[in-house]
């Protein structure tokens, strides 16, 4: 008889979560040793009564199982554990314990007030899309146009036999928490970013350790952050409001069973504190002289300091933050400092970033003055270059000496920057290795994969990838962490198969929805990024051209292809549950749209039969197409040619994209057994097919634009009838032979590139597009230095001039995916990778490929290596998870546990 036993127990896909946002949690565990056929979970509060027991329930079921017992309460700590029995085996194994807590899941919950320091309104400054284009700066120094950061304090008082202690803390700005001088966590940047007009995140921190019986104090310094300071691509101020204000409670409770709350309310002191201002573009400024000593300590004499505002206006819910809060991550030491006290000190830390530099100075003067510029790249010679340039993105941290004995070191607390030199002005001899440091900051992702193979280059791209999406998964995922940090749709939906292999990305992109449906809009679209503030809102109902487009095709069309990703790889039923109204009503407003005709066939004389069709087809107004397609930038500047991909591409990209959410919703509403509603998409995904093929495929599979990424496209979506998908699969074959073997994609397509060509019998020359080191390939980034996924792939020319542009995006690293389906050869054949086929590619170019994947049932593990005439692969399944491999020998089953064979390779595969 087989033991079993239950290990990485989760609730909401979190190891022991505190604040939970859901009164009904799902419980998973992964059973090892054996197969379950049954399980087991109780669930008791704090004070010991059960509120769930399920039984011994007879199922091979052990993720997201979810709770069904009485009513779960706010703020309340649980503990659960799960057994399970193995299918061979009458007793089951042990207990497995965690423990999860509430947050304030109500409305009626708060009782707190919002406090507003008193705090002078700042100069707004409001910069349209041509502004930045065009590169108009403001013309006042920066501390002319900001304002100090705001500290605010409230003192309580703590009886015997303190039990527990949760605040509940969120503002509209960025704050960081203190309790009796020491820090609440280690969490930074808090509250997030959030689309404040309908949603504020609240975090919940254990505060039972930081408090004493008798007098206590909470201190919260209160910055501008994403509601005030200066986001997005035009670098604009208070787009979401213009006064910074913060609310809290802290819940106590008592060993005799009392307890009480501390509210923030007119008893709340404020003063402006010790950052002159703090600008997540901008950069920090910071006075080490201004800081109050002990000002977040009990006893401090504030009787100078300002009574705050006191007010609940805000309209927005307050909902319990959900998923991974954003902190330091990791730290990057320098490899190299040269310069000048005259010049500044250059600092290389190896590693373009998201983060901020952590400076130690042994000894200062009371009020020297040291200044920190980050960049992403030197220019051709070496020389500081500012690669991000444009309004409000000086990413410069300024540090005010005390001239403490001792020594001082600096590290921003309310900004960061994307980087990977820094330039040092004001000091008179060089730091030291050791005094500095890079710090990352990311949302706090748990790692899920692993790929290593047997050449460098390749290695460094899978790095690089990573390196890119760490820095843009911070709070919500950007684009980039340097010039615009903005949630864009397209972006996301491209990347997120690659991302889930990389990190357990369920809660963050579960939390980013939430967000995208709260900015959706009233007639449906799903706009081209969210957060979207009030004046994104404003900018596109006065812009023209790019600036005005609202929602767009492959962008918007994340309100499905994220969420399918997620329950494909977590088989989270929840999130289509949450998305489904959504994607209806995203489709739905496709439909209405249709209506409208091309402008490339506006005025012509169409017929009956024609008008019909195009009435089916999503294919007018403005969209962003496949954007970035190389052949379109070639030899024009930037201003000029961004907009040929969007002409040339929009028309064929937007329906493409309707019949793949067609599609995708379609598979939705089975899985919600929503079968009326499958049937009807399922019919009008085949309607949209069949009207593209008829108005823009010809007799031999070819399409009125010639470019790679339409070709793509459209194989990848199954736009192209079954007789002519070879010819369309030889002309794909053909632009890229023509290209050199290089690759002609952009956003929307170059996920599916690589695909398309190995799908159609065209494995070869998918392969060489992988090893391809000619401009524009990935490889050749690599060469190049890259550290991380550049935003465009002549970021830095062959003559080795740069380009002002981000050299942190990750949505061409999708490629990353690639890696772990093909190269490994792990591919999901149900969700959940309940069921898998391993399938590696011994003709790859590679002699050794292990990669490893943290499933929802275990980690799946392969690893293969070429010699003498053939493969050696060994390959880990968990024991809930079939599986069969597929070699040129034949498929078989692969039994759970490790085993390892012997595979025979044709000799002219060999390395």
């Amino acid at each position: 008889m087989s033991s079993i036993r239950c290990t990485g127990v989760r609730v909401e896909h979190l190891v022991e979560p505190l604040g939970l946002d859901t009164a009904r949690p799902r419980f998973s565990w992964v059973p090892e040793e054996a197969r379950q056929n049954a399980y087991e979970i109780e669930v008791e509060d704090r004070a010991g009564s059960c509120v769930w027991a399920t039984g011994r329930m007879d199922s091979p079921e052990s993720v997201l199982i979810q709770y069904d017992g009485e009513v779960l309460r706010s703020n309340t700590a649980y503990i659960w554990r799960v057994r399970a029995w193995a299918e061979d085996s009458p007793a089951p194994g042990d207990w497995t314990s965690s423990r999860f807590e509430t947050g304030l899941l109500h409305d009626g919950d708060w009782l707190a007030q919002w406090v507003t320091p008193p705090q002078e309104s700042g100069q707004v400054e409001r910069w349209s899309l041509n502004d930045w284009i065009m590169g108009r700066k403001p013309e006042a120094a920066p501390e002319d146009r900001l304002r100090p950061v705001q500290l605010l304090r409230q003192e309580f008082i703590v009886g015997e036999g303190l039990a527990r202690a949760r605040a509940y803390v969120t503002a509209r700005g960025s704050y960081s928490l203190r309790l009796n001088g020491a820090e609440a966590d280690d969490q930074v940047l808090a509250p997030g970013f959030d689309s404040y007009t309908h949603r504020l995140s609240a975090q919940c921190y254990d505060v039972t350790d930081l408090l004493s019986v008798g007098g206590n104090a909470l201190g919260l310094a209160l910055a501008d952050g994403w509601w005030a300071g200066r986001i997005g691509l035009t670098g604009s101020s208070a787009q979401w409001g213009d006064l910074t204000s913060a609310i809290w409670q802290v819940h106590l409770e008592y060993d005799d069973g009392s307890s009480a709350v501390v509210l923030s309310g007119p008893e709340v002191r404020c003063s402006a504190g010790p950052w002159r201002y703090a600008d997540l573009f901008v950069g920090e400024y910071f006075d080490r002289r201004a800081e109050p000593a002990d000002w977040d300590r009990p006893a401090f004499d504030d009787r100078q300091w300002w009574p705050a505002a006191v007010g609940d206006e805000a309209s927005a819910r307050i909902v319990p933050f959900s998923g991974e809060p954003v902190r330091r991550v990791a730290t990057v030491d320098p490899v190299l400092v040269t310069g000048s006290p005259d010049e500044g000190f250059v600092v290389d830390f190896g590693q373009v970033i998201a983060g901020r530099v952590r400076l130690t100075l042994p000894y200062t003067e009371r009020g020297q003055t040291v200044t920190i510029e980050h960049t992403e790249t030197l220019d051709a010679h070496g020389e500081w270059f500012i690669n991000i340039d444009g309004i409000n993105k000086e990413q410069t941290d300024v540090y005010i000496a005390a001239g403490l004995p001792g020594g001082e070191t600096f590290e921003p607390t309310f900004t960061f920057h994307g980087f990977r030199y820094a330039r040092l002005r004001g000091l008179a001899v060089q730091p030291t290795r050791d005094e500095l440091a890079a710090i990352v900051i990311a949302s706090d992702l748990e790692a899920a994969g692993g790929f290593h193979s047997s050449d460098e280059r390749l290695n460094r791209l899978h790095e690089n990838v990573l390196w890119s999406q760490r820095a843009n998964f911070l709070s919500v995922p950007t684009d980039c962490p340097q010039r615009e940090r903005a949630g864009w749709t397209g972006d996301i939906a491209a990347y997120a198969p690659a991302a889930a292999n990389n990190a357990r990305v369920a809660p963050f992109l579960t939390r980013w929805l939430r967000n995208l449906r709260a900015d959706q809009l009233p007639d449906g679209q799903v706009p081209i990024y969210s957060p979207r503030s009030p004046f994104d809102a404003e900018e596109a109902e006065t812009g023209s051209g790019l600036g005005a487009i609202v929602s767009s095709a492959g962008w918007g069309d994340a309100i499905a292809i994220v969420p399918w990703t997620l329950y494909e790889r977590y088989e989270d039923l929840r999130v289509l549950e949450e998305n489904y109204d959504a994607m209806c009503r995203w489709i739905e407003y496709q439909r209405q749209a249709a209506t409208e005709l091309p402008a490339s066939l506006t005025g012509d004389s169409l017929s009956h039969e024609r008008r019909g069709r195009q009435a089916l087809l999503y294919n007018a107004g403005a969209h962003f197409g496949d954007w970035l397609t190389p052949s379109t930038l070639a030899g024009r500047p930037l201003h000029e040619a961004i907009g040929i991909a969007p002409a040339l591409t929009a028309e064929l990209v937007a329906p493409m994209f309707q019949a793949q959410t067609l599609t995708l919703a379609e598979r939705t509403a089975r899985v919600l057994r929503k079968d009326d509603d499958a049937v009807d998409f399922s019919r009008r995904a085949a309607a949209v097919r069949k009207a593209f093929c008829e108005e823009y495929i010809d007799g031999d599979g070819r399409l009125p634009v010639h470019l790679q990424g339409l070709y793509v496209l459209a194989i990848a979506f199954a736009m192209v009838p079954e007789p002519l998908r070879d010819r369309m699969a030889e002309h794909l074959a053909a632009l890229v032979t023509e290209n050199g073997g290089r690759l002609d994609t952009g956003f929307l397509s170059t996920p599916h590139l690589l695909d398309a060509l190995w799908d159609t019998g065209h494995r070869d020359l998918a392969r060489n597009l992988l090893w391809q080191s000619e401009l524009p390939s990935w490889l050749y980034q690599v060469d190049r230095g890259a550290t991380s996924i550049w935003e465009a792939w002549d970021a830095i020319a062959p003559d080795g001039s740069v380009r002002a542009v981000s050299f942190n995006h990750y949505a061409f690293g999708c490629v990353d995916d690639w890696f772990f389906r093909r190269l490994a050869g792990i591919r999901q054949t149900s969700p959940g990778y309940r069921s898998v086929v391993v399938e590696p590619d011994f003709e790859c170019g590679l002699d050794h490929v292990s990669a490893h994947l943290d499933t929802p049932y275990g980690t799946i593990a392969v690893e293969w290596d070429l010699h003498d005439g053939g493969a050696e692969l060994s390959v880990s399944i968990p024991f809930q998870i079939e599986a069969r491999l597929i070699t040129s020998d034949g498929e078989v089953p692969l039994p759970p546990g490790t085993s390892r064979h012997r595979i025979h390779v044709p000799a002219t595969s060999l390395v």
